[in-house]
């Protein structure tokens, strides 16, 4: 079939991905047409950190305006379930000093850089995917209605999460690319203060193979992650969530302020509770369709690094479109330029997961020791190596789209004399 190229872009899902992705495209010359399967866009979520590849994305992406760091000037705690108090250490600390925030502080800024004439349709998703040389057409169905409409466009991004529709329809099922870690997390908002703890101030409580992270913001209600591990994630959903949690850190009391956490959980508005998964893929894309974000490489919340890739993703994705006419050529410029970061990010996954988490007894006098190791030059070096700084400013501090933009340097070559 004869190609006719009109620049319209399908982008399905409305996370920081799928918003940035629309903006940038949208910047870049396309007609965006963004669907979303929820019926409304979604507020609240969980704890995120934005690195300087995030920041530095989000700046080019215009975003910087609409936020801000919502990061405790209060030190965190290291706590035991019996309230015993040791200091500990925050994110705010790490190299670059990430911007703390919740999910959809991220979502709200990239959805305040959407061109208003982007189309928007909400309860939508696609149902079947055909592309050829010229083009890709998608059947989208209305969920609430059960409608469905097949329209035509020159390129389809799936930006529609972890469990992607649109990996599933062009890629192949999701066990062929999901990959379990053997844990689980539970990510959720608490009102107010838990008990035992200052405004402002959070906390870690670290026992073998599960945790508890509150994590305190100097304006916003605080945030919780559990994580713990398990031997069959699929038997975890067979409950709810604090049943789950309650049986992963039984039989001991619970202590006042896990306890306090758990007992939150409960009624909690629309916390996360998932098995801790990546994503791998020897290739984003395929032809005319292509994925962005979690559907392409989620690379787990222990990375901290999911806004950001989003983000660099998306601003990386509009400018190899902007440079390369082909379409197929800018998509593969645009993976060959990327991958390496995300899968560092990845490899290093499962070892930033001892961030969050400790093995062993051992660990966790370890960890509760930083602060005052990192008084000495060998203790700090120690320090870096737990919290892995030296992988942060390589690589979670990367301006990855600037050194793609930065033109190579010239070499003068001496004539003769």
């Amino acid at each position: 079939m004869e190609a006719t190229f009109t620049r319209r872009v399908l982008v399905v899902g409305m996370g920081v991905s799928g918003l940035a992705t629309a903006a940038r495209l949208h910047a870049a010359g396309w007609t965006p047409v963004l669907v979303e399967r929820a019926p409304a866009r979604r507020t609240g979520g969980y704890f995120v950190a934005l690195f300087g590849t995030g920041k530095a994305a989000a700046a080019r992406l215009g975003m910087t305006p609409h936020l801000h760091d919502r990061g405790s000037s209060r030190p965190p705690v290291s706590l035991d379930r019996n309230g015993r108090r040791w200091p500990g250490t925050g994110f705010g600390d790490l190299p670059g000093q990430p911007w703390l925030m919740v999910r959809s502080d991220a979502e709200q800024a990239a959805f305040e850089v959407l061109p208003e004439d982007v189309e928007i349709r909400y309860s939508t998703v696609p149902s079947a995917i055909e592309q050829d040389d010229g083009g890709v057409d998608v059947t989208l169905r209305n969920t609430e209605t059960g409608a469905e409409v097949t329209e035509r466009f020159d390129l389809v991004v799936g930006a529609d999460g972890l469990r992607s529709t649109v990996r599933s329809l062009v890629f192949g099922p999701h066990e062929d690319h999901l990959r379990r870690l053997g844990y689980m997390v539970v990510a959720f908002r608490y009102e107010g203060t838990p008990p035992g703890l200052a405004p402002g101030e959070g906390a870690i409580l670290l026992e073998p193979g599960r945790s508890m992270w509150v994590f305190a913001f100097a304006d916003h209600d605080p945030t919780i992650m559990l994580t713990y591990r398990t031997d069959d994630a699929d038997a975890e959903f067979t409950a709810p969530p604090a049943q789950r949690v309650r049986a992963a850190f039984g039989p001991r009391p619970l202590g006042p302020i896990l306890g306090a956490v758990i007992d939150h959980l409960e009624t909690a508005d629309a916390p996360l509770f998932d098995s801790v998964e990546q994503v791998r893929m020897p290739q984003w894309h395929r032809g005319r369709v292509v994925l962005v974000g979690d559907s392409a490489w989620c690379v787990t919340l222990y990375a901290g690094m999911g806004v950001s890739a989003g983000l660099t993703g998306a601003d990386l994705l509009g400018t190899m479109l902007e440079r390369h006419t082909d379409i197929g050529t800018a998509l593969t410029a645009w993976e060959r330029a990327l991958r390496p970061f995300i899968d560092h990010y990845q490899d290093g996954a499962f070892t930033d997961r001892k961030i969050f988490m400790a093995d062993s007894r051992p660990e966790i006098l370890l960890r509760r020791a930083l602060p005052k190791l990192a008084r000495t030059r060998i203790g700090n070096r120690l320090v870096e190596r737990v919290m892995r700084v030296d992988d942060i400013t390589t690589y979670k501090n990367a301006d990855i789209v600037g050194e793609v933009l930065r033109p190579p340097e010239r070499t003068s070559v001496a004539g003769p004399a």
